[in-house]
């Protein structure tokens, strides 16, 4: 087209309409990966791995996990899947969703298919959240209880893979 004709200042008109969805195009992949995503993304992704239980409150009610540690939780979370129904996975789950290192899952052998998860003083406050993830990372036929452990660490979570 020849500038400053009609044509020229059409096209012109429809690039300047195709350069935020080009723009978001740019950076499309940001949205699929937990640590580049924005904040209200991060809840939703949490579909994707299957621990969406975590995210579930009522409506406008804030998230019950700080934005790390949902991110954290959503990175790993496939990987954890395959954890799934074991103490290492249960235990693995607690600290991505925490920020904290030590828990304990114990199996008293006078109780079978019964775990007791001890919970150190810093997450004391996070309980409801903490019941509900056991209650769905737990193998089916277990009975469970949550006990807060002051003898535990409030030693804050290194990120790795390998379930502890």
């Amino acid at each position: 087209a020849v500038p400053g004709s009609v044509l020229g200042a059409l096209l012109d008109v429809m690039e300047t309409l195709h350069d935020p969805d080009e723009r978001l195009l740019a950076e499309v992949d940001d949205l699929f990966s937990p640590y580049r995503a924005p904040d209200a993304f991060v809840a939703y992704l949490t579909r994707w791995v299957a621990m969406d239980q975590v995210v579930v409150t009522p409506s406008g009610a804030p998230l019950p996990l700080r934005p790390g540690d949902l991110r954290n939780l959503v990175a790993l979370g496939a990987h954890l899947a395959q954890w799934r129904g074991t103490p290492g996975g249960l235990r693995r789950a607690l600290q991505l969703a925490t920020g904290l290192a030590a828990f304990a899952v114990d199996e008293p052998p006078e109780r079978p298919f019964h775990l007791v998860v001890r919970v150190p003083q810093a997450a004391a406050d996070r309980l409801p959240l903490i019941t509900r993830l056991v209650a769905v990372e737990k193998p089916a036929a277990a009975t469970f209880e949550v006990t807060v452990d002051p003898s535990l660490p409030d030693t804050p979570l290194t990120i790795s893979e390998e379930p502890t």
